[in-house]
């Protein structure tokens, strides 16, 4: 087992204690976890490594390269996608809205964690109270796309709204590559007030392999902040 890293800030702190809720609400001796990727999945991976390492029986699906690195660190025994049922999905968000809604893939892995959210039991998502909003936009909507198709994915998106902005990610100099070889487009459409419609309208576009709008999909939603640990209610 490795050592706990150090917490270097109150968000840092908030992001641990949601994600240790999380495993300590959800997960019972020999559950299959679905475990996310990103900075607040980090703690809730940490946590079940915690467990393991004190003789519980778990196992889980990792959401990518970076969480299997992870989960090989902390001793936590992985198992292939629907190798095993799927009890339970933990993973963070970069934007909650109150119909439990979510913007993710902020960390690349927006495909494999829909898969898995997809798939789960139950899907529980944990974030900082810094991460609800009144609806989603103000974070970039990722969109996977394979490379050959990025020219006319593009094209259908503006021309069903030319006020889209769109940026092909980065990373180090050179185009991100998801760790299914494909590229992301960072969208901004503005606010969105019918998530599930545009997640289904860009999903209909040749070339597009997923998008980070999550709608109809989150179970349970626990926040962190300095009042303490909660978990929401879900509101049309």
């Amino acid at each position: 087992m490795t050592e706990t890293p150090p917490i270097n800030n109150q968000i840092d702190q908030f992001k641990r204690l949601a994600g240790e809720a999380a495993v300590d609400r959800y997960v019972k001796d020999g559950t299959c976890i679905g475990l996310g990727t990103g900075s607040t999945a980090y703690w809730a991976i940490h946590r079940v490594g915690e467990l393991v390492a004190a003789g519980w029986k778990l196992e889980a699906v990792a959401t990518s390269k970076s969480t299997e690195a992870l989960c090989a660190q902390w001793h936590i025994p992985l198992v292939g996608f629907l190798e095993r049922e799927l009890d339970v999905a933990i993973d963070g968000a970069d934007e909650v809205a109150p119909d439990f809604a979510l913007t993710k893939g902020g960390g690349g892995a927006l495909f494999r964690e829909k898969s898995v959210a997809l798939a789960a039991r139950t899907f529980v998502v944990i974030v900082d109270a810094g991460k609800l909003v009144p609806a989603l936009g103000a974070f970039p909507t990722p969109i996977e796309v394979v490379p050959y198709a990025r020219p006319w994915v593009e094209r259908e998106i503006v021309s069903a709204d030319s006020s889209v902005q769109i940026a092909t990610r980065m990373s180090n100099g050179v185009e991100y590559r998801t760790d299914n070889g494909n590229l992301i487009l960072d969208c901004r459409f503005g606010e969105i007030l019918a998530p599930a419609m545009l997640d289904a309208r860009l999903r209909s576009i040749h070339g597009v392999v997923a998008t980070g709008i999550f709608a109809d999909l989150t179970d349970h939603v626990i926040v962190a902040d300095a009042s303490g640990v909660r978990e929401l209610t879900k509101r049309p």
